[in-house]
């Protein structure tokens, strides 16, 4: 399925936002900051590896990012629940009116959900693309409606929804630095990065989204590995290549981080060390996976704290950025000559 064109004008206006513009922005008041603090508890219990990289950002970006999060756990919690197919297409419907009116400035800072409070503030401060959230509902409808994708360019157009749209989000809190070499392609960047996150997060979670009934890696891709039904136990049956199609997940997902990392010169540089920071902890998690493919069957395969620890230093040191820069200048000089 193909997801319905985003707002351009918006999209444009993220990629071209200054580092924090909050700054600027009035203080938020008690009952914005409650609703922000729910936001941040939530992404605290839930998104662990997330949680690491925005403890780099300042605190009216981190808040921003936590409301971020919170609107797109709630929209997943519904794609991932026991409801029957009608009434998750309920209230992801009931969602999208969330959306609306955010958008619409229709949210009061004394309304009763606190995610909507956060997220219209955040929205205040920050040229975020809320046309995005409407991908990841759409995203989530697939997922509803389909339990299988049979092409790569099908587990794309999927991943594309639920993880680009939200590298998307990200970048309108984020901004880009002002001149920034190629600054028009933060966009395309942010999508891609998501994408690279989105295909880790499903192969390590293969074995809990088969108990579930749940297959995201492309169906023809599953045949000739001779994986089809090969999650439900802790030992791949006889014949299938489970390292076979690990690996071979593993190299698409490496591509598109390689692509991704592009993004990371043209922020400023706590945001970068935020970006380098989940990017670089999930791709430490796609090293264990690729070191030992069946372990996705035995359990979920995370990365040690003290591993995530150094990821951040990393992301703090700013060498990721300081690397993709120089390949970048250098593609650019040569693209000139």
């Amino acid at each position: 399925m193909t997801p319905p064109p985003t707002s351009d004008t918006t999209h444009a206006k993220a990629a071209a936002n200054p580092a924090n513009p909050a700054e600027d922005a009035p203080a938020a008041s008690p009952a914005v900051l409650a609703a922000y603090g729910y936001c941040e508890a939530v992404t605290v219990q839930q998104a662990r590896n997330f949680a690491f990289g925005i403890r780099l950002l300042p605190p009216p970006q981190r808040r921003a990012m936590s409301a971020l999060y919170a609107l797109a756990r709630r929209v997943d919690d519904i794609g991932d629940g026991e409801l029957d197919a009608d009434t998750k297409t309920a209230r992801l419907a009931g969602t999208r009116t969330l959306i609306a009116r955010v958008r619409d400035g229709d949210v009061a800072e004394d309304d009763t959900d606190p995610v909507a409070v956060a997220l219209a503030d955040a929205a205040r401060r920050y040229p975020v693309p809320l046309d995005a959230f409407d991908e990841v509902v759409d995203g989530v409808l697939m997922d509803v409606g389909e339990r299988t994708y049979r092409t790569w360019d099908d587990l794309r157009d999927y991943c594309r929804c639920v993880a680009g749209a939200v590298g998307r989000l990200s970048l309108g809190v984020f901004g880009t630095r002002p001149g920034a070499p190629g600054a028009e392609r933060a966009e395309a960047y942010a999508n891609t990065l998501g994408l690279a996150l989105q295909l880790t997060n499903i192969l390590r979670d293969l074995r809990e989204d088969a108990a579930f009934g749940r297959s995201y890696l492309p169906y023809e891709e599953l045949v000739a590995f001779g994986c089809v039904g090969a999650f439900r136990t802790a030992t791949p049956p006889p014949g299938a290549d489970l390292a076979g199609l690990v690996h071979h997940q593993a190299r698409r997902a490496r591509e598109l981080f390689a692509e991704g990392y592009r993004l990371l010169p043209m922020l400023d540089r706590r945001s970068g060390a935020c970006v380098a920071a989940m990017a670089g902890i999930y791709r430490k998690l796609l090293d264990r996976i690729e070191a030992d493919p069946a372990a996705v069957l035995r359990g979920r395969v995370s990365v040690p704290a003290g591993q995530k620890a150094l990821t951040v230093v990393r992301g703090l040191s700013g060498v990721d950025g300081l690397v993709v820069g120089r390949r970048v200048r250098r593609e650019l000089r040569g693209s000139a000559g």
